[in-house]
């Protein structure tokens, strides 16, 4: 019989969902966490237990799990239909199921900056009050690397001088491409990799574009690793000279643990950024919990916003804070966007990206006169004359769309029109480092990019294939401006010198993720604040600087810009402190790093953000991280894995969703007094009671005033105003009282946005100043 046109259309609509019903995609299928009365074998055959039930036979089951997490981690990946995943949900066992999603990586002056002094030698320095000397520069304290692998041979990674690996160590050294065991020392003392589901998305890994192995193609991993505790390294400089110095982690001493699990993209060049699977990153932190690290630094982040009971960092970070690890992650790099922060759960420290006080200065000598400063570290110089300049509008393919005009994307450039030219490129679509090379491949002889309003005065560099020079987006309207004004515009590039003690710095970076955080605004994010603009440090011998293929050039050491960057400076300070205080929580850290962390420039005025306005909390979180100062907090705001979850069930979540073995109790507290160094109300009506408590760490007795900062509009009040401790250790809880002085003629527009402000605890001699921000927006 003839099918009907209706039941033929039907029949194309149905095809898309029965599609996605039989489609095999890889799923988490999380438990909570383990009751530990089972061996790990008994636990992966559990877990086998359950897909069979889903499954047609034995031999499917286990050919469709990718990952049994077994240690700290409860739960597996495995490849399901929506349907096999829909079933397992419904168990009552089951916590959570979600997709496997994709993550991207968030892309040696600064330790000085910060204020960590660079003493000549790691093992023979007589200073007692450096922060270095105190902390032993880190010695045996163990920081996982969530990345893109490492560069083993790398200067910064050697292990000479060092001890036996520490006895708590319970990690592997796994082989693979051109990493075997010897590529393991006392410096490196782990190394894992994660493809599985990597692989299962993507098909196999091209073996040309990285290794299967924990060895570093990218750079990523290598630069982060040694930003957080590199070797000293002498007379070390980028290509072309710049920033030449001493290169050196902030904690030199620390033991490095690497877990790979970061790729590249397919039919994408590396310039634009790697992948990271859910699936490959909680066996990662699974096993990095059982290793035995005492910190985690992660510099990656979702594309989107999402729930904490569906994101793996979050999660592992939960298992990794009840078992004491500090977990740093990365805040992002969709700035200047409000709500684009990611990794913004408690019990994470989450770190944005911020200046340094070194610049590369160079200039645009324009034909009519004027000279322009921007930065450059291409180590290509042109003749000492004036070129053609155009921008890049003007040279453009006849295909090229108005909106890409002046973008300089592959290909978009005529080599007729740009032969012999400077060209103007404004950022916005496309990598940096592409549209340099799309220049060089038209024939340009000079290239100028020009941030646009939104990214405002701070300037990335990079190792451009050409001469360039970055401007900030003041210079680059000036220089379209003369452009537009004639038919001959001419230009010529200067030589960039490397200059320290610039001012003003910091300033915040105009890439870096802005609160308040889109999950849950009962908590203020981010945290805090550290380098993360034209950071030089250990690359790959693998790759290229740019990592673009049209280049050749091999470099040991790199600049890199992004809150990537900024992360590994919090994780090797956190572990700085680890080796201080040992027996401190991860929560008494995290205070510490924030509560004496700076707001005022090297100026001696607050800090601002790209465009040069007075920054605040949803930018800097407490401040520009002073890790000497942290070293000695006077107070902290402790906080355990227990009170965690009780915050959970006060912003709604229901613990089933996060963890088995718990439930939430029918009184609950409101989101805003869990014991965290800073205070966010989002919907402030009338007033707000705030419970804080605060744990006396100093070494003798102590008797703390409370100053505050009120938000505009808004009376705060801190009873009792005095704390009096007589111990180590010994606690005091104080109120909040946050009141709306009057909302009369604010209009709706103004309810939801949030005013700023401080508190201060100060003790008598004036040794212990312990700040923490406030955020307040009306409901």
């Amino acid at each position: 019989m003839e099918k009907s046109p209706l039941s033929s259309f039907l029949l194309l609509l149905l095809i898309p969902v029965l599609a996605s019903c039989v489609e095999k995609q890889v799923y988490v299928v999380y438990f909570g966490e383990h009751s530990g009365e089972k061996t790990q074998h008994e636990i992966e055959e559990n877990h086998h237990s359950y897909l069979s039930s889903v499954k047609e036979s034995e031999e499917e089951a286990r050919s469709s799990l990718l990952y049994s997490y077994k240690h700290s981690i409860n739960g597996f990946a495995a490849l399901l239909t929506l349907e096999e995943a829909e079933k397992l949900s419904g168990r009552e066992e089951v916590v959570s199921v979600f997709r496997s999603q994709e993550y991207s990586l968030h892309t040696t002056r600064s330790w000085e900056f910060a204020g960590v002094e660079k003493l000549l030698n790691e093992f023979n320095a007589n200073d007692k009050d450096d922060l270095l000397v105190k902390a032993k520069f880190g010695r045996d304290v163990i920081v996982g690397m969530l990345d893109s692998g490492v560069w083993p041979e790398s200067y910064s990674l050697k292990d000479k001088g060092l001890g036996p690996i520490p006895k708590g160590w319970k990690g592997i050294c796994q082989t693979g491409d051109q990493f075997n065991t010897s590529n393991c020392n006392r410096k490196i003392i782990g190394a894992r990799y994660y493809v599985k589901g990597y692989e299962k998305y993507y098909g196999p890994l091209n073996r040309t574009q990285d290794y299967r192995s924990p060895r570093d193609k990218d750079g990523h991993g290598t630069h982060t690793a040694s930003t957080v505790g590199g070797r000293r390294v002498h007379n070390v400089a980028a290509l072309g000279g710049f920033a030449r110095g001493t290169a050196s982690g902030g904690a030199p001493l620390v033991r490095l643990a690497i877990y790979k699990v970061c790729w590249p993209i397919p039919k994408k060049g590396k310039e634009e950024g790697n992948s990271c699977f859910d699936a490959d990153m909680l066996a990662g932190i699974d096993d990095a919990i059982k290793d035995g690290v005492d910190v985690l630094s992660i510099s990656i982040g979702s594309y989107d916003a999402t729930p904490f009971s569906k994101d793996s960092i979050a999660i592992g970070a939960l298992h990794a804070v009840k078992n004491n690890i500090i977990t740093a992650c990365s805040a992002g790099n969709s700035g200047p966007a409000s709500y684009s922060i990611r990794n913004t759960a408690p019990w994470i420290l989450t770190v944005s990206a911020s200046s340094l006080d070194r610049k590369f200065i160079a200039a645009v000598e324009l034909g009519n006169g004027e000279t322009l400063q921007g930065e450059s570290i291409s180590p290509y110089h042109l003749k000492r004359k004036l070129y053609p300049l155009v921008r890049a509008g003007q040279v453009v393919n006849p295909n090229v769309t108005k909106d890409l005009l002046d973008q300089c994307m592959p290909g978009s450039l005529s080599p007729e029109k740009a032969k012999g030219k400077i060209v103007f490129c404004l950022r916005g679509n496309g990598t940096r480092v592409g549209k340099g090379a799309e220049v060089k491949r038209a024939g340009g002889v000079g290239y100028i990019l020009g941030n646009n309003k939104s990214l405002g005065e701070d300037v990335s560099v990079d190792c451009h294939l050409l001469p360039s020079i970055a401007v900030g987006y003041r210079n680059a309207t000036k220089i379209l401006k003369y452009i537009d004004s004639t038919k001959n515009a001419t230009a010529y590039i200067t030589p960039a010198d490397t200059v320290i003690h610039g001012i003003p710095a910091p300033h915040m970076a105009g890439f870096t993720s802005v609160g308040p955080s889109p999950v849950s605004e009962a908590t203020l994010k981010p945290d805090i604040t550290a380098p993360g603009l034209n950071i030089l440090a250990a690359w790959t011998e693998g790759d290229s600087p740019t990592k673009m293929d049209v280049d050749h050039r091999v470099v040991k050491y790199n600049f890199l810009s992004g809150t990537s960057m900024s992360c590994p400076h919090i994780a090797g300070a956190a572990a700085l402190l680890r080796a201080i205080h040992p027996t401190w929580s991860s929560a008494a850290i995290r205070s510490a790093l924030m509560t004496t962390a700076g707001i005022l420039n090297n100026m001696g005025k607050p800090i601002t953000d790209a465009s040069g306005k007075e920054a605040n909390p949803f930018l800097f979180g407490s401040g520009h991280f002073r890790p000497s100062k942290a070293a000695d907090p006077g107070l902290v705001y402790d906080a355990s894995y227990e009170d965690y979850l009780l915050h959970l069930c006060s912003i709604g979540y229901n613990l089933k969703n996060l963890t088995r073995n718990n439930s939430c109790p029918k009184n609950l507290p409101p989101p805003h007094n869990l014991n965290y160094p800073s205070v966010a109300i989002p919907k402030l009506n009338g007033t707000v009671v705030v419970k804080r408590t605060v744990t006396h760490v100093g070494s003798s007795r102590s008797i703390y005033f409370s100053s505050v900062k009120p938000p505009a509009g808004i009376s705060v009040t801190i009873s009792p105003p005095i704390l009096y401790f007589n111990q180590y250790g010994e606690k005091k809880s104080f109120t909040i009282r946050v009141q709306a002085e009057s909302t009369e003629g604010v209009g709706e527009s103004a309810k939801n946005k949030y005013r700023f402000g401080w508190y201060i605890w100060t003790d008598s001699n004036g040794t212990h100043s312990v700040r923490s921000p406030i955020a307040v927006a009306f409901s």
